[in-house]
């Protein structure tokens, strides 16, 4: 058998790199290869359509193993389980409790608990993790970052009092100091000594960590994933930096570091992502010690909100599916999965369950948790990684070069970068450059907010900003301009109705009509598509009777020339008049009067802003 697949392999010539671009040239029908064929990242390079085994033939990552430094391919050889976590408010220990071995009966195995700093005791302790079998579940804690050592102490005490094995206890107390600064504006490094303590207090529980890197909050402020993996690993050494200087040992240091990484919705990126930060920081830390343990990175990949809408929120359920993926794919330790509900209300139970069952599809019918490194092979995300890798690694090291990342967050670099993109993705969104299903892409025409409303803040912090001396990252949602404008439009005395006039070409009133459709109606217009008028005067009497507030003509560039002037003429100022596309005789169009056009290249943040201030709402 083998004999006759050789002969077979030889019976047929490979065809070369340049043969295969000839071929999708061909196909192409004379479009630019470049324009579209090319994915542009926002990461700064451009990933070609097709790879070769000859594009990964010197990367050394291919040759690495699973369960080898540098870990690219992930810190376990045998499998690629991963915990199943849910986080809890602990406002009462009992309550949380209860629903702690709910979800322990229902396929959770990781709990986060947020504890009120006020209420720590060690009864308290006693209540919350009573009937929890320390040494089966992953525990994570979160507390007032002043308190955190506290909290470590009763932990320790708890373990003790219980007989559990500190080589099986796992878990992590979420002490960040750095993350208050960056998302709360407030200077907070006066704790980051503190970590010392921490450390030495757990040093005996290998599996139970006490310094986080929360860069998920980068993920939920919109920064791009270069930007989340380079200022990760740069928050991450920065902890190194301080705990050895402090006395601590570099690997009990690095041991002790857990990542929080956010996880967005560009799929393959996010697999790469994960898999370079692996190997980024096992480069990172084997230039503190040379024990290769110590190097693995310990990741909780958390989906982001930063993507998540209020209206047609079901589709978030989409987004974290994939982003799971994404992680489960890269080979976390750990998920969480933000509720779909998350933008407007404290989730609900029915949306737990959601989040919880995403997970354990993956695990129990998918089998994702059952092969190591799936991606790996890949020439397509072996190459991802490597030029992310390279771009991040770029971006830590112009961190470190100015003096590293508690340096540039206390200047505020971090946080007015991080803002930065998030102004310029929500620009990008106006513009339709940057997709949100069912908000400015695919609305769902009929839907009303039935009392939904983004919530002020998802931080939990209970912090104000009276008292902050720094700039801090803006959680803004990528939705929330829509958001805000489809309620506005809502609340109006008459919600605006848009005519689709279609006439002439079917083809090109139907494409024209219904892209209209969909830009005007994520203003929470209601929208009216017809399917042809033999003549402008009859279209323009029927959008009247219909109550029409705004008339889209919607033809080819050619007709336009005949019908667009003379139904805007009929119509006399007795609606918003607009005209689908961009013809060539708009210049003639415009001299006649017409004002209102909208198309592919229009701002349709900006267009349906202007067209609520013409309306009066």
């Amino acid at each position: 058998m083998a004999d006759s697949k050789e002969r077979l392999f030889s019976d047929f010539t490979a065809p070369s790199r340049q043969e295969w671009r000839d071929k999708i040239e061909v196909d192409l029908k004379g479009a630019d290869y470049q324009k579209k064929m090319i994915w542009r990242t926002n990461e700064g390079f451009s990933m070609e359509p097709f790879y070769r085994k000859e594009d990964v033939d010197n990367l050394a990552i291919v040759n690495a193993l699973p369960g080898e430094f540098p870990y690219v391919r992930g810190n376990k050889a045998a499998d690629n389980e991963w915990y199943v976590r849910q986080d809890i408010k602990c406002d009462c220990p009992k309550a949380a409790n209860e629903k702690a071995l709910d979800i322990l009966n229902k396929g959770v195995d990781s709990l986060g608990f947020t504890i009120p700093a006020s209420k720590l005791s060690a009864e308290y302790i006693d209540t919350l993790l009573e009937g929890i079998y320390v040494e089966c579940v992953e525990l994570n804690f979160k507390t007032c970052q002043r308190h955190s050592l506290e909290l470590a102490n009763l932990l320790v005490a708890y373990f003790e009092k219980k007989g559990a094995d500190k080589a099986k206890v796992v878990g992590s107390i979420c002490f960040d100091p750095i993350e208050k600064i960056v998302c709360s504006g407030k200077d907070r490094s006066d704790l980051i000594p503190e970590a010392k303590a921490l450390v030495e207090a757990l040093k005996d529980y290998p599996q139970f960590r006490a310094v986080a890197v929360n860069a998920y909050k980068l993920t939920d402020a919109g920064a791009y994933s270069y930007q989340d993996l380079g200022y990760a690993l740069a928050w991450g050494n920065e902890y190194m930096v301080q705990m050895t200087e402090a006395g601590v040992a570099p690997e009990l240091a690095a041991q002790n570091i857990k990542f929080n990484l956010g996880i967005n919705g560009v799929y393959f990126m996010e697999i790469a992502k994960i898999r370079a930060a692996r190997m980024l920081w096992a480069q990172i830390v084997s230039q503190y010690t040379a024990c290769k343990e110590s190097a693995k990175m310990h990741i909780c990949a958390v989906t982001t909100t930063f993507n998540q809408t209020v209206f047609d929120s079901y589709v978030n359920m989409l987004r974290s599916q994939t982003e799971a993926m994404s992680a489960a794919l890269g080979g976390v330790d750990s998920i969480v999965v933000t509720p779909f509900d998350a933008p407007y209300e404290e989730a609900t139970e029915f949306a737990e369950r959601i989040a919880r069952n995403q997970q354990l599809l993956l695990k129990e019918e998918s089998h994702f948790g059952r092969i190591v490194d799936v991606a790996g092979g890949s020439y397509f995300l072996e190459t991802l990684t490597k030029a992310l890798a390279e771009q991040a690694w770029a971006l830590f090291l112009e961190v470190e070069e100015k003096g590293g990342f508690l340096a540039e967050v206390l200047s505020g670099n971090i946080q007015n970068t991080v803002n930065e993109t998030n102004a310029t993705r929500h620009a990008n969104a106006g513009k339709r450059r940057e997709f949100l299903l069912g908000t400015n892409q695919f609305p769902n025409f009929t839907e009303k907010s039935e009392g939904k409303a983004p919530k002020t803040c998802c931080c939990c912090c209970g912090n104000s900003e009276s008292d902050a001396t720094l700039p801090a990252v803006k959680p803004t949602r990528l939705a929330s301009d829509f958001e805000a404008l489809r309620l506005t439009t809502e609340q109006a005395n008459k919600v605006p109705v848009a005519f689709m006039l279609t006439i002439g070409n079917l083809a090109m009133r139907q494409a024209r009509a219904q892209f209209s459709c969909n830009f005007l109606a994520a203003a929470g217009y209601q929208v009216i598509d017809n399917l042809g008028f033999a003549t402008v005067e009859e279209g323009v009497d029927k959008a009247l009777e219909a109550g029409a507030d705004i008339v889209v003509i919607c033809s080819s560039d050619d007709e336009y020339a005949e019908y667009a002037i003379p139904a805007f003429k009929y119509l006399n100022g007795r609606a918003l008049y607009v005209v689908a596309g961009a013809p060539a005789c708009s210049e003639d169009l415009k001299a006649a009067g017409i004002e209102n056009f909208i198309n592919v290249k229009s701002n349709q943040l900006a267009t349906l802003k202007e067209y609520n201030a013409k309306l009066g709402i």
